[in-house]
């Protein structure tokens, strides 16, 4: 299987993973702005924690396996050709984002919570 397949499979799985985790979520981003008072039902306080926390692994795993292939690749064109150390470092630091948008989105969900 080539890097290239292994990567759109990544990125299928991660997204479906996604979906699924907005899904469960939607009760609690349901609740909308006129449950100022009311404190969320342990049941969907349940399901909030638990995708903010299967989101923020998750990404972290994906963003773990892309600085893995991308570095890889990376300090191979460095060995070959010092000076495209920037450019591989910026791609680098671009994998290392997917971790950060996961936590973003769990901050979301958490924010919802009452």
């Amino acid at each position: 299987m080539t890097l290239r397949r292994r990567m759109l499979i990544l990125q299928i799985v991660l997204m479906a993973v996604a979906i699924l985790l907005g899904a469960v979520a939607w009760p609690v981003l349901a609740q909308g702005e006129g449950a100022e008072a009311a404190s969320s039902p342990p049941d969907v306080i349940k399901w909030a924690f638990l995708s903010a926390a299967l989101v923020t692994g998750l990404s972290a795993l994906g963003a773990a396996y892309a600085v893995a292939v991308v570095g890889g690749a990376a300090m191979g064109a460095v060995a070959e050709k010092p000076e495209t150390a920037g450019r591989a470092l910026v791609f680098v630091g671009l994998a290392e984002g997917i971790a950060i948008y996961g936590i973003i989105v769990a901050i979301m969900i958490l924010g919802y919570v009452r």
